[in-house]
């Protein structure tokens, strides 16, 4: 039984970063997928040592460490991730342990540039390393103009964008 957690660095509806993830998740084909939740409050010290960790960090921290592999769909914000993902990552190392540590990773992002969130993958990169997860380095899946790069089912369509998720995704379930 394989379960895989899937993180959008986004929160808009209709993302692409969401609808990306969806489709890494139906190509590696768990057992089970969950949709991981980082709607958080804004990390503050105070916060957390007046109420201690949100259940909600608590709940995602145990799905990162239940999962047999996790996959991140970020967009490019200002040429980094997203506020909300970097949120998410600094409230998770303030849980007890590291959830992350080995944990088989793959990352991915769709953004309306032309270079598809190069920057955005090299921040969290960065942002991971901390945590000494089992991040895959390739194939880079780099989703351009991704408004126009899915179809009305939420389907990635562009053949190239396919082959390449098809490949990291079977790169990961080989690393899980």
């Amino acid at each position: 039984m394989t379960t895989l957690l899937g993180i959008s660095g986004s929160l808009r509806k209709a993302s692409t970063n969401t609808k990306l993830m969806r489709n890494a998740a139906e190509i590696f084909n768990p057992d089970t997928f969950i949709e991981g939740d980082i709607r958080f409050p804004l990390y503050d010290g105070d916060l957390e040592e007046a109420e201690g960790i949100p259940t909600a960090v608590q709940a995602l921290s145990d799905q990162i460490k239940a999962a047999d592999a996790v996959i991140i769909s970020t967009p490019e914000y200002n040429k980094a991730m997203s506020g909300v993902l970097k949120n998410a990552l600094d409230w998770i190392s303030r849980t007890d342990g590291n959830p992350w540590k080995n944990k088989p990773l793959a990352i991915m992002s769709a953004t309306a540039g032309r270079a598809g969130g190069e920057r955005t993958q090299f921040s969290l990169r960065l942002g991971l390393m901390i945590f000494r997860p089992r991040l895959l380095q390739g194939p880079e899946v780099l989703v351009a103009d991704s408004a126009n790069q899915f179809d009305e089912t939420g389907k990635l369509t562009g053949e190239t964008y396919v082959k390449l998720l098809t490949e990291l995704m079977d790169d990961l379930r080989a690393l899980t």
